[in-house]
């Protein structure tokens, strides 16, 4: 079933109270990022950066960039012990180097809308229902970036948030992604599809393959976690439902290859 673009109309400026009941979060003071290549991209970037920590003895390959780039924007660089650095690290996997920031600064809906705007470009959203595991959304981070996707959607409950293995997993991407993160799914939705994007969900239940749907124009599509796919409620909600076909005996595949399959489907289609 293809969908009539001209049916959707675009409604008044997105509100940052249509959440209701918004709760406040704990305060965080810092976060870490870690693993030679995030960090190099974490300096690429524009977002502030405390202190970087360098394991004693580091001064080869990449290491030098790192330090030679923090020195030309006069960050703080700090030798320390392999031991620190292993009692700091998340991934276990720090290649000797460990960059301090400030929590990551997760946008609003309207701002992914705004920078689509600004490209003179239809939406292209990705929301995630249920991702749990970190590497999962590191991955569809860093497969949207590379496709050009304006931005993702998060629920801040029982789903992944931006920490250092998400940030080693997308290899850095996640410094040049927006990221929105919203308390409740079902009223992002809503306003999405008063803002005139279609949102469309995956589903194994559904009729309709991936590569046979119009993914064109301005649109939302939903990833849900491997074990229960997307909620009852987001399910109900959405425009349209698409399916990945299954020929083998396994019935699901990695959350982050379902999201890369339905993502670069979209980009060829858009050209």
């Amino acid at each position: 079933m293809n969908k009539n673009y001209n049916n959707k109309k675009i409604n008044k400026p997105f509100k940052k109270q249509y959440e209701p009941n918004k709760e406040k979060e704990p305060k965080t003071y810092e976060d870490i990022i870690e693993g030679r290549n995030s960090v190099l991209e974490l300096l690429a970037s524009d977002r502030d950066i405390n202190k970087i920590l360098i394991q004693n003895g580091e001064k080869h390959g990449s290491i030098n960039k790192i330090i030679a780039m923090a020195k030309e924007k006069r960050i703080v660089i700090v030798e320390t012990e392999k031991s620190k650095l292993d009692m700091m690290s998340e991934t276990k996997n720090h290649q000797g180097v460990i960059a301090i920031v400030p929590p990551f600064d997760y946008c609003e809906v309207q701002d992914i809308l705004d920078l689509a705007k600004e490209r003179k470009e239809d939406p292209f959203i990705v929301m995630l229902d249920g991702i749990e595991d970190p590497h999962n959304l590191g991955s569809i981070i860093r497969t949207a970036e590379t496709a050009g996707v304006h931005g993702i959607i998060i629920p801040k409950r029982r789903a992944a948030s931006v920490n250092a293995t998400v940030s080693k997993t997308s290899a850095g991407a996640v410094e040049h992604m927006k990221i929105a993160r919203v308390n409740n799914l079902n009223e992002t939705i809503k306003y999405l599809k008063e803002q005139g994007l279609w949102v469309i969900g995956t589903d194994m239940q559904t009729n309709t393959e991936y590569y046979n749907q119009d993914l064109k124009g301005p649109i939302c599509i939903i990833i849900g976690s491997e074990g229960f796919g997307i909620s009852k409620l987001v399910k109900e909600n959405c425009d349209l439902l698409i399916k990945i076909p299954m020929k083998g005996k396994i019935t699901s595949l990695n959350a982050s290859v379902s999201a890369g399959i339905v993502i670069y489907e979209a980009v060829k289609q858009r050209g």
